[in-house]
């Protein structure tokens, strides 16, 4: 269903943009259909700092902004899209065309994507410089190049060589990495939504079902409360799956005595929740399990505490690691003193990924981890995941048999605020006696 009108905040977003970025032009392509197989392609999805900057979700489209020197404006917003085509919107549905994209999304032209290649020069004039982001899509760049060669011909003798083209990541995810009040309210109904889902997976599953028919019912939770799709492909890794951190299969048999580890969230409107739980496929925790279940849940909720404005995700990742190693040196997994251990690293045989990563419009969000040449300090506005892991190697010959294909994460979303912290996943239980109550 086609939208009337968009929020102003789209238009404030562009506004900051290009406040930060005087006589810069951006250019900003939507992405290509990608084919699935014979004809047949994979679900168009926009490109999330098209979508951020102009709320236009359509394919086949291009944003440009770009200084206007020619009255009270300092910029202009550019929108390129598919014009309307009766026959074409019989097959696959309704357009805004020309008209309607300038009358919804608050641009100042429109053009036809067909004349893309013929206007881009026109946009450079004047400006010193060029964002936008090479080596996601060759035919793009290609094209992005003979605009940048059309332009430095039409200056003449001008001794000047092609504009400067600089990567537009960082100066978008500067402004994508503090969520505004309507981001955080999308935000948190991707959460909510998605903490639903992982509830009911823990009420439902039962040993010998398939790890694919709970990522199905996984799945139906998000969409059937209005998640449009997936943030990211979900994991639904049973027993020694559950000790491969990016498990992708989801086809394997639930068996009695073992861990399921779900790492899952909802697209909603835009914004993904990221949330990981591990619980039993029988009815309670094995005592091994149980012993690395709430070692990882310690050091999560400590972890957590520590979120607020003026600490780093360094910090937070090592006071996670030395949390885990001192768990790791009591259930006999590492030997050794703390501090050798985490000097060696040793500690990554169990452990081998960081604790967080920056939340948003894409399940690893835009935005800077290192500023200035120093960890990023949190500040208000920011989101980000919390997700300590213990995983155990079915292979792992040298630690206790009990504790192999032991695979254990958890994982919740937490938003920076002004006085500490907000878990924007806390629905999705995760305490011992709560997941145990749930099952059968």
């Amino acid at each position: 269903m086609l939208r009337t009108k968009i929020p102003d905040y789209f238009k404030t977003r562009r506004q900051k943009l290009m406040d930060a970025h005087p006589g810069a032009v951006f250019f900003f392509p939507s992405h290509p259909y990608l084919i699935r197989n014979s004809d047949v392609h994979f679900p168009h999805r926009q490109d999330s700092s098209l979508y951020y900057l102009s709320g236009f979700d359509e394919p086949e489209s291009f944003l440009v902004l770009t200084p206007d020197f020619s009255a009270a404006r300092r910029f202009k917003t550019i929108l390129f899209v598919q014009p309307r085509d009766p026959e074409k919107e019989m097959w696959e549905g309704e357009r805004y065309g020309l008209d309607g994209a300038l009358k919804t999304f608050g641009v100042d032209e429109t053009y036809p994507i067909q004349e893309l290649d013929k206007k881009l020069p026109e946009f450079l004039d004047g400006c010193e410089r060029l964002y936008y982001k090479m080596g996601l899509q060759p035919g793009m760049d290609k094209r992005i190049l003979a605009a940048l060669e059309t332009h430095r011909y039409t200056q003449g003798r001008s001794g000047r060589g092609l504009l400067a083209v600089v990567d537009s990541t960082e100066a978008v995810g500067e402004l994508r990495l503090f969520k505004g009040s309507e981001e955080i309210d999308l935000l948190k109904k991707a959460c909510d939504i998605s903490a639903e889902a992982h509830k009911n997976a823990m009420r439902e599953t039962r040993p010998g079902m398939n790890e694919s028919e709970i990522e199905a019912l996984i799945d139906f939770g998000f969409r059937r409360k209005g998640c449009e799709r997936v943030g990211y492909p979900s994991i639904v890794a049973g027993g020694k799956n559950s000790t491969c951190l990016h498990y992708r299969s989801n086809n394997e048999t639930l068996k009695e005595g073992d861990l399921l580890l779900i790492d899952a969230g909802g697209e909603f409107s835009y914004y993904t929740a990221d949330i990981t739980r591990t619980f039993p496929v029988s009815k309670s925790f094995s005592p091994a399990q149980a012993r690395i279940y709430s070692l990882v849940l310690k050091v999560q909720k400590d972890a957590i505490e520590n979120v607020c404005p003026g600490t780093t995700l360094t910090e937070i990742h090592a006071r996670v690691c030395e949390g885990l190693v001192e768990g790791m040196l009591s259930l006999g997994l590492l030997k050794g003193s703390v501090r050798d251990i985490l000097k060696s690293r040793e500690y990554r045989r169990f452990y081998p990924h960081n604790t967080s990563h920056w939340l948003g419009m894409d399940v690893h969000d835009a935005g800077l981890y290192i500023k200035n040449g120093e960890p990023r300090v949190l500040e208000a506005g920011m989101v980000l995941t919390i997700e300590p892991g213990f995983y155990v190697q079915p292979s792992d010959s040298q630690a206790p048999a009990e504790y192999r294909n032991i695979g254990i994460r958890i994982e919740d979303d937490v938003l920076v605020t002004a006085g500490g912290n907000e878990v924007l996943t806390k629905d999705a239980p995760k305490e011992i006696s709560e997941i145990e109550a749930l099952r059968f």
